[in-house]
């Protein structure tokens, strides 16, 4: 039996007596949006507010700066339901899955890391042999392993549409119809244009990934499988050229 399977047989009382806190008592604890996978925030976790995460089924975090339990969106409103918790192979940090009830930094965007510190030599800068084409940022991933992401965003997308989680932005767009989608695509294909435009990478790279998340949805709505598009892009590319 693999770790991993063998990690699943056990209870919740076993997997939090083998959670390895730091000196402090306190764990770090990354927060991720289930549906679109953005990294929203890093707060940390202590025991108790561990056991009030899972008791109440949204983030409570320890602040450091105030000494005190911290109910994520308890005076604001912008709550976060949680789908899952995972922990890494140390047991000293935490991936904690969420449903956003609306942004997650106190300054009013979605996620606290929306600040982008710029490289000094960008590692896509250059085509894999000398050419000036974009290529991958992680070429130790093989193309299956770097496009897992759409079919797992794919996965949660109607599992959404199936269960329409109460305040899930994807439920929104749902119970709004596809008039509402088809707009919302519109929106992120402007915006993309503009990002490029105005040749601002970093933003570029924000408004083609909400284009997709968009489009993932409009799929998922007309019924039309992910699998079909790859397909129809792979007949495009073993036909015959006419340049």
């Amino acid at each position: 039996m693999s770790e991993a399977e063998q990690n699943k047989a056990l209870s919740q009382q076993e997997v939090l007596e083998g959670i390895r806190w730091n000196e402090a008592g306190l764990l770090p604890a990354v927060v991720q949006d289930a549906d679109s996978l953005e990294v929203l925030m890093f707060a940390y976790m202590n025991k108790e507010s561990l056991q009030l995460s899972l008791e109440s089924g949204q983030t409570w975090f320890w602040s450091r700066s105030r000494g005190e339990l911290w109910h994520k969106g308890g005076t604001s409103g912008n709550t976060q339901a949680i789908t899952s918790i995972h922990y890494d192979c140390d047991s000293d940090t935490l991936l904690v899955k969420v449903v956003p009830e609306g942004p997650a930094c106190h300054t009013g965007e979605t996620s606290c890391f929306f600040r982008e510190l710029p490289l000094s030599n960008p590692a896509a800068a250059k085509g894999a042999k000398g050419g000036t084409g974009a290529v991958s940022a992680r070429p130790e991933l093989n193309d299956s392993a770097r496009f897992a992401v759409l079919g797992e965003l794919e996965r949660v997308i109607a599992e959404r549409e199936a269960e329409r989680p109460e305040g899930a932005y994807t439920t929104y767009l749902f119970d709004k119809g596809v008039d509402k989608i088809l707009k919302k695509v519109g929106e992120e294909a402007s915006e993309t244009i503009i990002a490029a435009k105005n040749k601002d990478n970093a933003e570029l790279r924000l408004e083609v990934s909400d284009l997709i998340y968009h489009l993932l949805v409009l799929l998922q709505e007309r019924k039309l499988p992910l699998d079909e598009i790859m397909d129809e892009l792979s007949l495009r590319h073993e036909r015959p050229r006419r340049d």
